[in-house]
């Protein structure tokens, strides 16, 4: 992915909402995937923002929903405010391996996040995975540099939310998440469910706009209502056999750009950056 100076103009896209069961709602981003836009909709006690291209005012506008302050690693239920987090406070030894742990931020650096996945772990990467696979040099770029996050062995993985520092169950009124390099529609996306398992919304992540890759979509309900979100991250898990050889033309990446990634199977890998929520507050029984 290379980086340019041009700047694309922004057009909004509208975010198309469907019903789906008893499970919950849909929420797709429109299939265009070459016109940076910013979007924010609402629909019935959710709020959705959704943005990509230059993605800064968007979660700005997010961070604005979720309300202040901002509570940083601080233990125990605040009475307001959000959580954010960017990955680039974790130290070397989980750094660039894929020994990341779980709970890191609840147990380490008390934020009231648990993480889970059906893979073999997750891995934190100063170095944008290429030491994973030398094909991924400069293929994701950052938000908030230097570092990535992912799930390993799986393209899936779940958040569940505690107050901070204790194992109480907790809910908040939203989560939002940054992606990088998001090339196949409808395929990255964000499931929100309530403290007894139904699945409240899904949103998809946009596709990327421009030679940055980034996008952002993010759900604030009225209420704190979400316990657990579930991410997935476009169809396959990064890896040394693994090649991200799903390409856009015009204003994106260019088949031409990378004539060596388009043999065999091709997969969308798509990988994260800063995860913004509102603040953990028990769950009453």
């Amino acid at each position: 992915m290379r980086q340019t100076t041009r700047i694309w103009s922004a057009a909004l896209g509208a975010l198309l909402f469907a019903a789906c069961s008893d499970t919950g709602q849909r929420v797709m981003a429109p299939a265009a995937p070459l016109a940076a836009r910013k979007t924010l909709e609402k629909k019935g006690h959710a709020q959705v923002v959704s943005a990509s291209g230059d993605i800064a005012a968007a979660v700005a506008q997010y961070r604005v929903l979720l309300g202040d302050p901002l509570n940083g690693a601080t233990r125990d239920e605040q009475p307001a405010g959000r959580r954010e987090i960017n990955w680039d406070g974790v130290p070397a030894a989980f750094t660039n391996t894929d020994t990341f742990p779980g709970d890191f931020f609840n147990a380490r650096s008390p934020r009231g996040a648990l993480f889970t996945t059906g893979g073999t772990g997750f891995r934190v990467s100063d170095i944008g995975f290429s030491d994973v696979n030398a094909a991924y040099t400069g293929e994701f770029n950052v938000f908030s540099a230097p570092r990535l996050f992912v799930p390993i062995g799986s393209d899936r993985m779940e958040v569940n939310f505690v107050v901070a520092g204790s194992s109480t169950p907790a809910h908040v009124t939203g989560f939002g998440v940054v992606f990088a390099d998001v090339e196949r529609p409808h395929k990255t996306t964000v499931e929100y469910f309530n403290a007894a398992g139904k699945r409240l919304l899904e949103v998809a992540a946009p596709l990327r706009s421009d030679d940055r890759g980034l996008s952002f979509v993010g759900v604030v309900f009225d209420d704190p209502i979400i316990a657990r979100v579930r991410i997935t991250t476009g169809d396959a898990s990064i890896g040394l056999e693994t090649l991200d050889n799903v390409s856009l033309t015009g204003k994106g990446k260019k088949d031409d750009d990378r004539p060596a990634k388009v043999k065999g199977k091709k997969h969308d890998l798509v990988v994260m950056d800063d995860f913004l929520y509102g603040e953990p507050h028990a769950i009453d029984d």
